[in-house]
């Protein structure tokens, strides 16, 4: 079956969750806008994490490293490693977040 979904039927405001299992799809994302000096604290999960910058700027933590990341380019994240970023910027950071799963799972 297919499925079209538009931005405004995934849940979130400022990070859209789309959760793959719910439409027989075998990954999960956030379609995020991350403002100016938001962040999300260090987690972990089972599976890669692969961040899309399309806009903006985020700082990455990594395990032990920091990584800055601009629109146009990709942030791969092992499974098991812990990582957060926050928008260092002035405006807002536009980025997908993808999760490489049909279900989101965070430590």
């Amino acid at each position: 079956m297919v499925h079209v979904i538009s931005r405004e039927e995934l849940p979130g405001s400022t990070a859209r969750r789309f959760e793959g299992h719910d439409y027989g799809a075998n990954v999960s994302f956030f379609l995020s806008e991350t403002p100016p000096g938001k962040d999300v604290s260090l987690h972990t999960h089972p599976y890669e994490e692969v961040f899309v910058v399309r806009e903006g700027i985020l700082t990455f933590t990594v395990g032990d490293d920091t990584i800055e990341a601009a629109g146009g380019q990709i942030v791969v994240v092992p499974a098991g490693t812990p990582h957060g970023f926050v928008n260092p910027d002035n405006g807002r950071s536009l980025h997908v977040d993808i999760h490489t799963s049909g279900s989101m799972s965070t430590e």
